[in-house]
């Protein structure tokens, strides 16, 4: 598999169906794929194919903005759709804290496994030292 393409956010139009065939984490309207979650997007050569990989886990702290207060179902409508927003602090399966190593990936220090996130570009000013 080719590394990620580029980083898109939910409702995003990908390509053209002709282009390409719908794959995970995307739907397809009136003729065009669109993105279902914000992830790394990834083009795949062998079938033409393209997917989006999540880009947020259960316990991940991320940085995001509050865009609408939302409706009776749903408390807060977020956006992590600017490079200064998305994953601060993740932890990987082994309990240790990631470390980020692209803007659509960390790593496991301990077991050296990567997992897609969109890292969030933290100013130097908002770091404690």
């Amino acid at each position: 598999m080719a590394p990620p393409a580029r980083y898109c956010v939910p409702g995003e139009r990908l390509c053209s169906v002709d282009e390409a065939t719908a794959g995970g984490g995307t739907y397809t309207r009136h003729g065009f794929i669109f993105s279902s979650l914000a992830g790394c997007l990834e083009k795949r050569s062998e079938d033409n194919g393209v997917e989006v990989y999540k880009s947020f886990r259960p316990g991940d702290i991320v940085l995001a903005k509050v865009i609408s207060l939302g409706d009776a179902q749903s408390n807060y409508l977020l956006s992590t759709a600017e490079n200064e927003l998305g994953v601060v602090v993740a932890r990987s399966e082994a309990g240790v804290q990631m470390v980020p190593i692209s803007w659509c990936e960390m790593q496991c220090p301990r077991t050296h496994t990567k997992d897609f996130r969109k890292v969030a570009r933290v100013q130097p000013q908002f770091l404690q030292t």
